[in-house]
């Protein structure tokens, strides 16, 4: 049974600590991570705001992840994700997945990611370096593309 953890955060993530975590977990020959950073845009862009329902957020999460380790044979499942304003190069959201062997480890990661672009309820604005204010995003076609894969 995989140890899975769930976290929306207002600060930055430290990537070391939760890794860390995870490499105790349990019999893993593999960890596989992926760390979600807020691009620049060329320079155009001074932050990222990202804004999400308390609690609702975390239980579409939550099913994802129950999925993924309903899926693949893991030792452990995490994701943190940030909200609120968060400036080019900070982090985003990570998602560790670990396993005995190491393709489990990369598709649980690659699962969770896709469904994170594509169900997990967050909205994000981008705020320009001239100091304006942009849309909210919009979703991609490509991330619906990749979450219809599974």
């Amino acid at each position: 049974m995989a140890v899975v953890s769930v976290r929306i955060a207002a600060g930055p993530i430290d990537v070391a600590a939760e890794l860390a975590a995870v490499e105790g977990s349990g019999d893993i020959g593999a960890v596989v991570s992926f760390t979600g950073l807020c691009r620049a845009e060329g320079g155009r862009l001074a932050a990222l705001e990202i804004e999400h329902y308390p609690g609702m957020a975390e239980a579409e999460i939550g099913r994802t992840v129950a999925a993924a380790a309903a899926r693949w044979p893991l030792a452990a499942l995490r994701v943190v994700h940030r909200h609120g304003r968060i400036r080019p190069g900070e982090t985003i959201v990570v998602v560790i997945a670990a396993s005995a062997h190491r393709a489990a480890a990369f598709a649980a990661a690659r699962f969770v990611m896709d469904y994170l672009k594509t169900r997990a309820p967050f909205w994000k604005k981008e705020h320009f370096a001239d100091g304006t204010a942009g849309d909210w995003v919009s979703p991609k076609a490509e991330d619906d593309a990749a979450a219809a894969g599974w």
